[in-house]
């Protein structure tokens, strides 16, 4: 077992003494060793990073706060990679915050996808770049684009990652969007722009030594679209020791056969002994992760997913409802999120590993889209996880077996009808 921090990668007798504190601290020993050497035996390439302090931030209201005082206070550099950069209140604000601090010295790179964002004005994105912002489209849409060398209009960057001066980084399920201005209160309202659409979401703000990392994916996917050369702003300053979490960035692209986020994700279920408590917003699963959650509940392990009561994609919702009845049989207890819109992308496991970020369980985020997720090892932040999934459950609806097998013929058709094309979903 193998460690970074602030430092550079750790001795294996500096490592197996951390260890050794871990255990002594987690109560759940084995486990969580267990799936320390299993993160890294499945990426050795992808460094676990000790010393970081880890936010837990809760739908879209106490999502924007953190990152509106992190724009503020930014020094040198900001960037900022989305899926959804949406034009309103939500978005003025952004785009007023960004334009502050780059007229005031500080680099903004910004990268929105082509699809997710194709309802915002092309002149939005403009008044930015005119004023220093530097933009880069993910994909266009338009094959004749300048920085569509190879047209791929089906990958999409469905990330939601901001790093602030290399220091802070913020990841998770949460769009720049009005959607999310009121948090999960849903009244009876349908447009999804509409603020008083009420969406449950989850992100985290990480700052520490991982934030690195979490740099690194961002550049990476700036150089992979051709974006401009960057200034020669320090990226990467030098990190410290910020708190007690250990943090693995997670970040896979499109057409990759070994997607990183997948390869954990499976592996994390595969191997879970106690509990498996998953939260996410599109759900349909390829075959692998289908088996590894009935055997993980066919083998004693606590399973219970929370996914949408309602969502913005009828054929998504419905294609994942067509798995509820194998899933039922084999013991996984399935709820339904009411009152708001589920969108939160969010999985604690065995009190010990825990992750949130943009990836759906779903073909499209494992084979399509560019994502990230951050990867939290520990006991301390996966017990603020099981609160947030013990508060969700309380909002939630069961769904009984017996009553499932009774439901309407138009549901089933609705659900066989999706299934058809759920590879690109």
């Amino acid at each position: 077992m193998q460690f970074d921090n602030a430092s550079g990668a750790l001795s294996v007798k500096k490592s197996q003494a951390i260890l050794t504190q871990l255990k002594q601290k987690a109560g759940s020993l084995n486990i969580l060793q267990k799936h320390l050497e299993l993160e890294q035996e499945i990426n050795p390439d992808n460094p676990l990073v000790l010393g970081n302090h880890v936010t837990l931030l809760q739908d879209g209201p106490s999502t924007y706060i953190a990152m509106f005082a992190a724009i503020r206070n930014a020094q040198n550099t900001i960037n900022l990679e989305t899926y959804i950069f949406e034009d309103g209140k939500v978005g003025d604000e952004f785009a007023a915050l960004l334009l502050d601090r780059q007229a005031h010295g500080v680099q903004v790179n910004l990268i929105y996808d082509s699809v997710g964002s194709l309802g915002t004005p092309k002149d939005f994105f403009k008044a930015m770049a005119d004023r220093g912002i530097h933009v880069v489209e993910f994909n266009p849409v338009n094959p004749l684009a300048p920085n569509s060398k190879t047209w791929r209009f089906n990958n999409r960057d469905h990330r939601k990652l901001m790093v602030i001066d290399g220091e802070i980084a913020f990841v998770g399920g949460i769009n720049i969007s009005n959607a999310y201005s009121s948090g999960s209160v849903l009244r009876r309202k349908k447009r999804k722009s509409d603020p008083s659409f009420g969406w449950r979401d989850t992100h985290v703000e990480i700052k520490g030594p991982a934030v690195a990392e979490f740099q690194k994916l961002f550049l990476n996917a700036w150089q992979r679209q051709d974006g401009a050369p960057l200034t020669q702003n320090d990226y990467f300053p030098q990190l410290h020791t910020r708190g007690n979490e250990i943090v693995r960035a997670m970040g896979s692209t499109a057409n990759d056969t070994t997607n990183p986020i997948y390869q954990t994700l499976l592996s994390a279920i595969n191997h879970a002994e106690r509990r498996i408590h998953l939260t996410n917003a599109y759900f349909v699963p390829d075959p692998q992760l289908l088996a590894a959650l009935m055997k993980a509940a066919q083998r004693g392990v606590d399973v219970r997913l929370i996914l949408p009561s309602h969502s913005d994609s009828w054929i998504v919702f419905n294609a994942g409802r067509s798995h509820y009845d194998k899933l039922l049989r084999a013991g996984v207890k399935i709820y339904e999120r009411r009152g708001s819109v589920m969108h939160a992308k969010t999985a604690t496991i065995d009190g010990v590993w825990s992750t949130i970020g943009s990836t759906n369980l779903d073909w499209r985020s494992f084979l399509h889209n560019d994502e990230v997720n951050a990867v939290i090892l520990g006991s301390d932040f996966a017990n603020q996880m099981e609160t947030m999934f013990t508060n969700d459950l309380n909002q939630s609806n069961q769904i009984d077996l017996t009553e499932w097998k009774h439901r309407p013929f138009t549901s089933r058709f609705k659900e066989w009808l999706s299934r058809l094309p759920e590879y690109w979903l």
